[in-house]
């Protein structure tokens, strides 16, 4: 299942790569993709938004679902 979230403070590649290895940690995440210019993070895999929301909270990075 692929879900797409907006995330803020993302202003970096460095950024980019804190997100994507913080979400590719969370078991049942196949891939993580970060988009540096629009702050989207799509994700591949079968996991509980909560958890999503709160790791990516967690790292310095809150986001909401894009619907």
């Amino acid at each position: 299942m692929e879900r797409k979230y907006k995330v803020e403070n993302i202003r970096c590649m460095g950024c980019v790569s804190t997100v994507k290895k913080a979400l590719e940690e969370i078991p049942g995440i196949k891939s993580a993709e970060v988009d540096l210019e629009s702050a989207l993070v799509t994700i591949e895999g079968d996991v509980d938004p909560s958890v999503i929301l709160g790791t990516l909270r967690e790292a310095g990075y809150p986001g909401s679902p894009v619907e």
